[in-house]
């Protein structure tokens, strides 16, 4: 692109620039005027509604253990979960994934199980984790998934990265990299995406833009055209799709992919979506928004709005549905008794896996830990049995 000459200086508003928002099927399952459907045979589209169901299955069961008690926290991934399953679904199983806390839908596709969701959630000694982290920070070195952080945006210059490093090698793959429109607004956002596009490195940056960062609405976020005019600015190759749209997720995804393994270069994806949710189970959104917001969100659910397309496609029967939902629940709640009935992990795992050899000081500290637990075993009920596991 040559840059365009003038002579008379003028002003350009920001506002200006208007990316529109690409869509393949309505709400009823049927496809838009001229829209295309992403070629899925039947076996896959049903595996993709599989693994939507799972993830709201899941979120479901895990969301009532916190409020039972069973959990210290959760965040659920309700009305956005054709982002993260469509998406990951476009991917191959060797590019790599990076995700924010709401993708546990990108996860099952690449098949984590049952088991390992609620081994993690629980912290026990099973757990890929060693117990380290809160529930739903995943992570999977066999499924190609990167562990989960809490600090938000972390991850963006951190995929931008391994890109990079995946370019070097010579591998024919990419990484996908996952975040919402409030993370957009931290410093490593900006330093990721500059970093991939003067590096050329193939990292699909791909926003959720749920509408709140917490409790802050979009409008108190930013001025400018959402997110997806920020990929623009730093040269990006950038689409905004509609996030509720599985199939829109999917073709954009899959389009992606092909450009940055083609061009080796950074793609930004804007999914327009709605967490219909609160932002974790520590969070009240009726503080921040009204019923008639949610209610108007609820019509566009993209689980229904799937299932939809495939009853017309011939693909699945209520008969299946019912089966479905009652499959998962049954498998999730038994193998969350049974995960929340393992012995917790080792205290040892705390200081494990940093250094060859843990230093003469996380050494220490780690048993002051174990005398503190000792001499006060009633406050620590499960790792006082474990001290020296």
């Amino acid at each position: 692109m040559t840059q365009k000459t003038v002579h008379k200086a003028e002003l350009m508003r920001g506002d200006v620039l208007n990316i529109p928002t690409f869509k393949v099927l309505q709400q009823d399952g049927s496809l838009y005027p001229g829209a295309t459907a992403p070629k899925l045979d039947q076996a896959a589209a049903i595996k993709i509604y599989q693994d939507l169901v799972f993830t709201r299955v899941l979120d479901e069961r895990m969301v009532n253990a916190q409020r039972q008690g069973r959990i210290p926290f959760y965040l659920a991934s309700l009305g956005e979960e054709a982002a993260s399953v469509g998406s990951a679904a476009a991917l191959q199983p060797h590019d790599m994934i990076f995700a924010q806390y709401r993708e546990q839908g990108a996860l099952r596709v690449r098949g984590f199980s049952a088991e390992q969701f609620m081994d993690q959630c629980f912290s026990n000694e099973r757990d890929l984790g060693k117990g380290r982290q809160m529930p739903i920070h995943y992570g999977s070195k066999a499924l190609n998934y990167m562990t989960i952080s809490s600090p938000l945006a972390t991850q963006i210059p951190q995929a931008a990265g391994y890109a990079y490093g995946q370019k070097l090698s010579g591998q024919a793959a990419c990484t996908l990299c996952y975040f919402g429109e409030g993370a957009a607004s931290e410093g490593d956002f900006h330093a990721g995406l500059n970093m991939a596009a003067v590096l050329n490195c193939p990292t699909i940056f791909l926003c959720r833009n749920n509408g709140y960062a917490i409790s802050t609405p979009t409008a108190e976020q930013f001025h400018g055209d959402g997110i997806a005019s920020r990929g623009v600015g730093y040269g990006i190759a950038t689409l905004r799709v509609d996030g509720n749209d599985l199939l829109a997720v999917y073709a954009a995804t899959e389009l992606a992919r092909a450009y940055a393994l083609a061009e080796q270069a950074p793609v930004l994806i804007e999914a327009m979506s709605y967490r219909l949710g609160g932002h974790s189970t520590s969070d009240d959104p009726t503080g921040y928004r009204g019923k008639d917001e949610e209610a108007k969100w609820a019509k566009l659910d993209p689980v229904l709005r799937f299932k939809h397309w495939l009853t017309l496609q011939g693909w699945w029967s209520d008969a299946e549905e019912k089966a479905l939902y009652s499959d998962y629940r049954e498998e999730l709640l038994t193998q969350m008794k049974a995960a929340e009935k393992r012995p917790i992990a080792s205290l040892n795992y705390l200081i494990e896996d940093v250094y060859d050899k843990p230093p003469q000081q996380l050494t220490e500290q780690l048993n002051a830990l174990k005398r503190h637990i000792r001499l006060y075993p009633a406050n620590y009920p499960k790792t006082a049995g474990r001290l020296d596991s």
